[in-house]
Formats: structure tokens, C-alpha cells, sequence
């Protein structure tokens, strides 16, 4: 018997968080780009905005802290990771905003909105399987998981969070729906299906 472990490298975590956060970060610039709604939990920051007048970076961090804090006390601990994904997607998506061209066409719309939901739910499963940390949106969801799995606990989160920011005056549209109603159930699909992104959290032994 020798203990076997699928990747222990603490670089290849790091190299996958950044990359999967880089392309959630991508995803999320595309989604506001299709001009058919952001996330819920964007929706959500947007609304309070609104509402209070502070600026949308500001308040992202105050409701990226509260959800943190409700995880933490829930016993999902934040890692090196929460931070990395909480401030890397923001900067990614200020520099994707800027890159990326108005888009008019409805059709290119319609697909930049399909391309941003891909790459949202790989970007997402990535991180996550790096093993550092979850940012706020998901260490919420998963500080639910038990007694909902991820799948759902995700998807009810973004659903609520869409809701009371549209009813604080933020816009909602299709890709608001759909993020909600598609995401968790495809990052737990994306998880379960590429296992080559999971990182282990114990050693395992096998037959040499």
C-alpha cells in the first residue's frame, strides 16, 4: 500500500483558481454585454445600490461581507481563495466591460448570453474545485449544503437575491432567469462530469 493523491500541488491550485476565475470573470462581462440581465446576485448589489446611493463597488463589498459572515458562522470558513475570487472577477469584468464591444445584434446577443452562461458554470466549478475558499455567492449556498444540495441552494440563492434587487428598481431580463434557473444545476454538472478539476482534501490509499 503507498498513499496516492489525484494533485496535492499547492501551484496548481492557485493556477486553476486564477484561471477559473478569469474566465467567470469573462462570463459575467459577456452576460452584462447581452444587455438581457446580470446574475442575482449582481441584481441584488444593483438594487442596493439604488437604493442608498453608494457606489455598486462599495456595496459589493458590504453584501460580499454579510454573505461571507453568514457562511463562516454556518461553518463554511473562508480561504485565500474567497478573496482571490471576490476582487479577481470584479477587476476582470471592469477590464472585459471596457474590451469588449456594444453589441446590437439581437442574434449575437442571444449567443453572447449562451457563451456567458458556459463559461459562468466553468468558471464557477473550476475555482470551487481548487479547494481555497468560496466567494460570497457560493459560500452561501454551500453553507446550506446539507440539507440542500449545491444545485439548488445556488440556484434558490440567485433566485432571491434577483428578486428583492428587481423589486429595489434593478433591471432583470432573460440572462437573470436563466442564471438562476441553469447555474447551479450546470456547475454541479460540470463538477461531476470533468473530475480531472477536483482537488482532494485527504490522502487517499491505494494498491500500489
Amino acid at each position: 500500500m503507498r498513499p496516492w493523491v489525484k494533485s496535492t500541488s499547492v501551484t496548481a491550485r492557485y493556477v486553476q483558481l486564477v484561471i477559473s476565475c478569469t474566465v467567470l470573470g469573462v462570463g459575467v462581462a459577456l452576460l452584462l454585454k447581452s444587455r438581457m440581465g446580470s446574475d442575482g446576485y449582481s441584481t441584488l448589489v444593483s438594487g442596493l445600490t439604488l437604493q442608498t446611493g453608494w457606489p455598486f463597488w462599495f456595496m459589493n463589498i458590504v453584501v460580499g461581507a454579510v454573505f461571507v459572515g453568514v457562511a463562516w458562522m454556518r461553518g463554511r470558513k473562508p480561504g485565500p481563495g474567497t478573496l482571490v475570487q471576490w476582487f479577481l472577477v470584479g477587476t476582470v469584468i471592469s477590464y472585459g466591460l471596457d474590451v469588449v464591444p456594444d453589441i446590437e445584434s439581437m442574434a449575437v446577443r442571444f449567443l453572447a448570453l449562451c457563451a456567458a452562461l458556459v463559461l459562468m458554470s466553468i468558471g464557477v466549478a473550476g475555482y470551487l474545485a481548487s479547494d481555497t475558499g468560496a466567494g460570497p455567492a457560493e459560500a452561501m449556498a454551500l453553507s446550506w449544503d446539507p440539507p440542500l444540495p449545491f444545485r439548488w441552494s445556488y440556484s434558490i440563492l440567485q433566485a432571491v437575491a434577483a428578486v428583492l434587487g428587481w423589486l429595489m428598481g434593478a433591471s432583470a431580463g432573460l440572462g437573470t432567469v436563466l442564471v438562476f434557473v441553469l447555474m447551479g444545476p450546470a456547475v454541479d454538472l460540470v463538477r461531476r462530469r470533468w473530475t480531472i478539476l477536483e482537488f482532494p482534501t485527504r490522502v487517499e490509499h491505494h494498491s500500489a
